[in-house]
């Protein structure tokens, strides 16, 4: 198999980044490519998915790796992973001593060791320059559930299903395979029910996840499903409308700099400046823009203000609305940022998962979350037609036609950044609409 013809079944098996982004995978396949790396970071906390994953399916995951570097031409691949996750470290040692051209990357206990900026400089000490992607150093990332995914499209098998952690205010803390369109509802039920009277629903991680409701769906990059307290700080945060969130800044910021001091990104010498985005945004400072226009540096990774901030503001909150608001006007990250060296002390500022957990108040939901693919309860699943970043897959199907496990539901829109959607089962199709294609069983 050549590049082409792998990327034409990625985009046809509906294989996108698993991690959360949703990057089609096809289109990060490169031969300018020197260097592959498996991401199993997992560092948002109470997730366990990638590391189970990896542990259980070790030599299909490592295998499809080697044949992705031979395809590509790729010298050396790493398999970034943190020296806490035993179990999975030593499946991968049992397995990798078969590949000639594998190393494990032992990643630190730190917050946001996924960040594929940050793995990147882990494994490579290559910092990718600001605005940028790692193939502009000549390195590809990819998430061990993409992988995986890749395995069985090369085996025949489209993306149907999702692993998905369950945790928090749960009966049962459980990673479930479920498929595309169940509800978050229905995984719920399936991890033993809520424990708590007043539940929030975090869908994704504690830093980076957004609320939802029991009505969601899950889709290609759910990773998790946290049933979490109303009244936790972290919700409450989350909650908190910008326009207030604004108003706070302008009360209360005293300019310590720990938001900028302690930025991942920052501290790999990129032009975000948390500290200087608080200081003119709270002011009302028009004459100076860069500290606008670096907000779209921003990895939205969150530690400034669920960790570093001493009055709990709500830094990366306002950059992510800065950043909304500049790319609905068309504009992009600036393409003269200067790179400064990479901060000298910046193992020292880099945070412990251990005291983020803490600090966020998660440490009683820190449980063993087991794999479980047993076939889960559901009537029926609503498809949405927009999974990943690009343009949204095309219908391909009518109300009332009967479908089959694994057929086309929804074709890649052509001449665009897109992927096909299939179904995840034998059913009826009970509608198509605009957004989203719902499938009886």
């Amino acid at each position: 198999m050549n590049i082409d013809s792998l990327k034409e079944l990625l985009r046809e098996s509906g294989v996108v980044g698993a991690g959360g982004a949703g990057f089609p995978t096809y289109a990060k396949l490169d031969n300018r490519a020197d260097t592959l790396i498996l991401n199993c970071a997992e560092c948002e906390p109470l997730l366990r998915l990638h590391r189970q994953v990896l542990e259980m399916y070790t030599h299909e995951i490592l295998s499809t790796l080697y044949e992705i570097s031979k395809i590509l031409g790729v010298s050396t691949v790493y398999i970034g992973i943190k020296g806490s996750y035993r179990k999975t470290v030593e499946a991968v040692k049992e397995e990798i001593q078969s590949f000639d051209n594998m190393k494990i990357c032992t990643l630190p206990e730190i917050y946001p060791a996924g960040d594929e900026v940050v793995l990147t400089y882990e494994a490579t000490k290559k910092v990718v320059p600001p605005g940028n992607i790692p193939i502009s150093v000549g390195v590809v990332v990819l998430n061990v559930e993409t992988v995986y995914n890749i395995y069985k499209a090369i085996g025949g098998s489209p993306v149907t299903h999702k692993y998905v952690t369950v945790a928090g205010e749960v009966k049962n803390p459980v990673t479930l395979y479920a498929p595309i369109g169940i509800t978050v509802k229905e995984l719920v039920e399936a991890a033993g029910g809520v424990t708590t009277s007043d539940p929030a629903y975090l869908l994704g991680g504690p830093m980076m996840g957004r609320l939802g409701s029991p009505s969601d769906t899950v889709t290609r990059t759910s990773n998790a499903v946290l049933v979490l307290p109303k009244t936790l700080p972290l919700i409450q945060r989350k909650l908190t409308k910008t326009s207030f969130n604004l108003k706070r800044a302008m009360s209360s910021c005293c300019q310590c700099n720990y938001c900028t001091s302690l930025c991942p990104r920052n501290l790999l010498g990129h032009p975000i400046d948390p500290s200087a985005f608080m200081l003119a945004a709270a002011n009302g400072v028009s004459s100076d823009t860069s500290p606008y226009l670096n907000a779209m540096f921003c990895s939205g990774c969150g530690l400034c203000e669920a960790y570093s901030c001493t009055q709990s503001l709500s830094p990366r909150a306002l950059l992510a609305a800065t950043k909304s608001g500049l790319q609905k006007k068309g504009l992009k990250a600036p393409t003269n940022a200067k790179q400064r060296p990479v901060e000298p002390s910046r193992d020292m500022r880099m945070i412990p998962l251990s005291r983020l957990r803490s600090r966020l108040g998660l440490d009683p939901y820190n449980k063993t979350a087991p794999i479980s693919e047993e076939p889960l309860k559901f009537k029926k699943l609503t498809i949405s037609l927009a999974q990943h970043i690009g343009a949204p897959a095309t219908a391909v199907v009518k109300k009332g036609d009967k479908v089959k496990a694994g057929q086309v539901i929804a074709a890649a829109a052509e001449n665009a950044l897109s992927v096909a959607i299939h179904s995840p089962v034998d059913g009826t199709v009970t509608e198509v609409l605009t957004s989203k294609i719902i499938i009886s069983v």
